[in-house]
Order: C-alpha cells, then structure tokens, then sequence
C-alpha cells in the first residue's frame, strides 16, 4: 500500500514536473542568453543573506587613506570621463554620534547619459525606474565607509535581448557605474 502511494506521488510529481519544463521552456527561450545566470546570480546572493537589495547592488569600500570629499569629487571627474552627466548631489543624512554598527553619513550622487536615457525610454519607459543612475556613499559609526551602485545586469539580460546598439549602450552604461565608484574608492580622478 505505502509502495503504490509513493509511487502516485512520484508519478505526480514526475508529471508536474515535466509540465513546468514545458511551460518554462518556452518562456525561457524567448529571454536573452544571459538572463537565467544573472537571475541565479541575484537568487544565490538572496539565499546567502536574505537581502534582496544586497543582491541587486555592488560595493567598493572606500580606501582608509580616501575621504569623503576625495571620493566624492573622484565620482564628479570621473562621470565626466565616461559622458555622464551629474542631475544631483545629495547629501542624505548625518549623525555625528552614530553607533558602530549605525550610518553615519549617507550622500547619493545622481548621474546619467542624456543621450542613452532618451533611446532607452522610447524602448520602454519603465527604464525611467533605474533613471538617473545612482551612486551613494554610506559611512558607520565605526568608520567603514562604501559606495553602493545598481549592479544593471538584469536590467540589461533579464528579459528579451536587446537590440545590438541598445546592448552597446547598456553596456556602456553598466561600465560606468561600475568602474566609477570602483575607482572612486581608490581616490582616482
């Protein structure tokens, strides 16, 4: 009796399964190559920590011998070199008795490519959502210090391809916001 209710469950699953393969499957096929790697990547990081916001940003730690405003000027220069153009500078919070474990500081640089912008709103206007591109700089009480991006690789792979200059621009992009704080942790101009 338990071997034939075992074995109804395994066919059950068995079908289900194969069911879902077949519905997604076809769903797959239509998204860009880079898409289930990306959202693995995103779920991988989400299991490790149990933060979905963790999972969707990148971090440079600011170098000890940087400051903020060495950093923050470092964010202004370079964003000029990749043909950014800085909408904002805001400086969000500070407390001067913070905790260790507590923000400190927290100041967010807002930048984007005019240009590159407008294509990828007559694609779609919900790329407005990642507009203007974001850089903050977050320090603790107990003098850690990070900038924090949008890591854009869903936003470029996670659905249908995009066409080959929008992937030029996108990428192009995504090197910017990337090589940006990274560098301007390290104090470059």
């Amino acid at each position: 009796m338990i071997k034939n209710i075992l074995a109804l469950i395994g066919a059950i699953v068995l079908v289900v399964g194969i069911g879902a393969y077949v519905k997604m499957g076809s769903a797959i096929s239509g998204l860009d190559k880079g898409a289930l790697p990306a959202y693995m990547a995103m779920f991988d990081e989400v299991l490790k920590n149990g933060d979905p916001a963790k999972a969707m940003m990148v971090e440079f730690e600011i170098e000890e011998d940087v400051s903020n405003e060495d950093a923050a000027e470092s964010i202004h220069a370079l964003a000029e070199e990749y043909n950014m153009r800085i909408t904002g500078d805001i400086k969000m919070y500070t407390k001067a008795d913070a905790a260790p474990d507590e923000v400190k500081h927290a100041r967010i640089f807002s930048m984007c490519s005019l240009h590159i912008a407008k294509i990828f709103l007559n694609h779609s206007r919900y790329f407005g959502g990642f507009m203007p591109c974001r850089v903050m700089l977050v320090e603790y009480g107990n003098g850690k210090r990070f900038l924090v991006t949008m890591d854009l690789e869903l936003a470029i792979h996670g659905g249908a391809p995009l066409g080959e200059e929008m992937l030029e621009l996108a990428t192009h992009v995504q090197k910017a916001m990337t090589e940006i704080p990274a560098r301007a942790a390290k104090g470059d101009f």
